[in-house]
């Protein structure tokens, strides 16, 4: 008897790539399986007139998916995982944390790099988080909100409504887009969101699908991930904050970076930690940027 395992998935051609890249991951693993995809259509694909931050941040990509999986009209949900609060809703589970690609970001411009940008160019991003650390780098930049896909983004650039837009360099791959005039920033000119360009598999804590995940499993993707996801944790798990974090794994060990930074660029705060527990990683940086000063930023934010 053939098994049917269905992937709730957003519809824009990133996150269609991604649940298509799981399906055939699953299918290739188990022969004696079906994946059908359940396309739904998220509050934050349909919200486009304002800043995600202002909207209930990033989790809104997310929410219509549990949604389905509790619903039973789907068994698995597939995420970028840099979209996906560091605190899932009680009954769910993220047992695959795997697949990354590039984690950096990409300014791209009609011609030139950032240097060659225009005094009070016109920059997209709707990231708190890239906006502040483009503001440390030109403070002379007007970052103004942008939103849609990443083809819509790039439309948008084309048809001169923005100057340069900033996105993720795995995005770019996954859909082979071939696109001029594409700077990769650095790590250090540009931290990226903790889960950036790792994709993620969510279902019910007691869903059964979880053995046909397993083959699926990166312990190495996993732990730097897992410890990324304690820092926004530690922050109180919003995705909208202008906090960064990147982890890598080296002979064992986790080195995590991060960083949390006022919108205007003007306070960055990094601080660095190494251990082989993600979670204890993770707390280790929280409690170091505290120290630092991080509550004060906190305390602009959300005033």
């Amino acid at each position: 008897m053939t098994t049917t395992i269905r992937i709730a998935t957003r519809q824009s051609k990133l996150a269609l790539w991604q649940a298509n890249f799981i399906r055939e991951r699953l299918m290739a693993t188990h022969g004696q399986i079906s994946v059908e995809l359940v396309g739904i259509t998220t509050k934050g694909d349909r919200w486009l007139n304002a800043p995600l931050s202002e909207v209930g941040g990033k989790g809104l990509f997310v929410k219509e998916l549990e949604a389905a999986m509790l619903a039973g009209e789907a068994d698995i949900a597939v995420h970028s995982m840099k979209d996906v609060p560091a605190i899932l809703p009680d009954g769910f589970v993220m047992p695959i944390m795997a697949y990354r690609d590039s984690v950096e970001d990409v300014l791209i411009t009609r011609g030139g790099g950032l240097a060659d940008l225009a005094k009070g160019a016109r920059v997209g991003s709707s990231s708190l988080r890239r906006q502040a650390q483009l503001l440390a780098l030109r403070d002379d930049l007007n970052v103004v909100p942008i939103r849609g896909n990443v083809n819509t983004r790039l439309s948008k650039l084309n048809g001169g409504e923005y100057d340069a837009i900033v996105l993720a360099r795995a995005g770019l791959k996954r859909l082979e887009l071939d696109v001029e005039h594409v700077q990769v920033l650095s790590l250090e000119q540009s931290l990226p969101a903790p889960g950036q360009a790792a994709l993620g598999i969510e279902c019910l804590e007691e869903h059964d699908v979880q053995k046909w995940l397993k083959p699926l499993i990166d312990e190495k993707v996993g732990r730097c991930v897992q410890a990324e996801r304690a820092v926004s944790a530690g922050f109180g798990a919003d995705c909208s904050l202008p906090v960064a974090a990147h982890a890598i794994l080296h002979e064992g060990r986790l080195h995590l970076s991060a960083l949390i930074a006022s919108v205007n660029g003007r306070r960055i705060l990094r601080r660095q930690a190494t251990g082989t527990d993600p979670v204890a990683v993770g707390a280790d940086v929280v409690g170091q940027l505290f120290d630092a000063g991080a509550q004060e930023i906190l305390d602009t934010l959300r005033a």
